[in-house]
């Protein structure tokens, strides 16, 4: 069968991440959501997503395929009811579809004639940016499971000081050195070619992803993931990296979401609660205001390539576009739309011939193009997000 990944309506309501990825890219747990859809149904998925990232993230059609709702993280009930899925027939939970069989002949599809199967069971949903965080200690046990059943870990050093060793993971080529690795709250993974650096502290549960970094005497809470290629400092606390992006020096980072390819300068810290410790609201896209989260506690989302100075200070429920670049003293307001440039005494538009420049640099760092499909992608957020910008 051909399984299609499709955006849904929590597509808008995930913005600014999803500016620059389909939502089966968002990384939560220790997989993104494709990789998690791919391994329980052992094959390759495609996605149905924006026409400006359709491109880089193509729609392959056979003649018989299955649509995935992206929101919906799988599990083995659900994934169970979608493998027998036939012709005319629509999974939902509620009133929400997670999955349908369609046909390369269907012009449109008529929900009305289609037998409806009800999913009764849980699943893990994303449909905020703060469910990435919110939800990740729940999406992180999930996916530990899934990696390394009837799977035994590399050898933990005898240096390593442990908690619960046997809900400790190390890949092959993972490293770590007299840390102190405590999963009794949670599991601890370590990906292949991982390194924690001597003297760290780390609370599960956690995720350090494939060649991804600790450095000296970082301190980590649960339940947080450190994506592929990024290098973390400083105390982080139930916060969620993509991926290629850095915190690499001191400073906290709390309740928080990056994206691919930022940097937070050294010493940079978020607000992850109010003073008042009322609840925190986060800009909204769809409603073009601030909107109420439910949470006490919720920091930074940030888009991709980001980034901000040194001694950069987000108040809480901070939301920074695409492609912005934060620096000076005092606090910047609590939405940053994309492609600005400036701090706490205010913004002007970063061009995107500079953002390039830097795209260009930073990407070449870690062996990675940045291609002429990239930049058209960022071009059109560019124009589209012109209406959040002041110069």
């Amino acid at each position: 069968m051909n399984y299609i990944l499709f955006d849904g309506p929590a597509r808008n309501a995930l913005l600014p991440l999803t500016y620059t990825r389909p939502v089966a890219d968002i990384r939560v747990g220790i997989l993104t959501i494709r990789q998690k859809w791919e391994t329980y149904l052992e094959t390759t998925t495609t996605t149905i997503t924006e026409d400006y990232l359709s491109d880089k993230y193509p729609m392959v059609e056979f003649e018989n395929n299955v649509m995935i709702n992206a929101s919906f993280l799988p599990t083995p009930s659900l994934v169970k009811l979608i493998k027998t899925l036939r012709k005319c027939q629509v999974i939902k939970s509620g009133n929400t579809i997670i999955a349908f069989f369609s046909e390369q002949t269907q012009n449109e599809i008529n929900f009305e004639a289609y037998d409806t199967i009800d999913y009764n069971d849980t699943a893990i949903t994303i449909e905020t940016t703060w469910d990435i965080f919110s939800k990740n200690a729940e999406a992180l046990k999930d996916d530990f499971a899934l990696l390394t059943k009837d799977r035994r870990s590399q050898p933990i050093p005898s240096s390593v000081n442990c908690i619960n060793p046997e809900s400790i993971f190390l890949e092959e080529g993972a490293k770590v050195d007299f840390a102190s690795l405590n999963a009794s709250s949670g599991p601890i993974y370590i990906g292949k070619h991982a390194e924690i650096m001597e003297g760290s502290l780390v609370r599960g549960p956690f995720a350090l992803c494939e060649n991804a970094t600790l450095k000296l005497g970082t301190k980590i809470y649960g339940a947080t993931t450190i994506g592929p290629h990024s290098k973390v400092g400083g105390e982080v606390n139930n916060s969620v990296l993509f991926g290629y992006s850095n915190k690499g020096h001191d400073g906290f980072l709390g309740n928080s979401v990056l994206g691919e390819w930022c940097n937070l300068g050294a010493d940079t810290n978020n607000s992850n609660l109010k003073n008042n410790y009322a609840e925190v609201k986060l800009w909204d896209y769809q409603t073009q205001k601030f909107a109420k989260t439910g949470l006490q506690f919720c920091g930074l989302i940030m888009g991709d390539h980001s980034k901000c100075g040194i001694n950069t200070m987000f108040n809480t429920g901070t939301l920074v576009g695409v492609s912005a670049n934060i620096f000076g003293s005092g606090f910047p307001r609590n939405f940053i739309p994309s492609f600005s440039w400036g701090g706490h005494s205010g913004f002007t538009s970063y061009l995107t011939k500079k953002a390039f420049e830097v795209a260009k640099i930073v990407m070449a760092r870690r062996g990675v193009e940045f291609t002429e499909q990239e930049a058209k992608i960022l071009e059109y957020i560019f124009e589209q997000t012109a209406q959040y910008r002041r110069d």
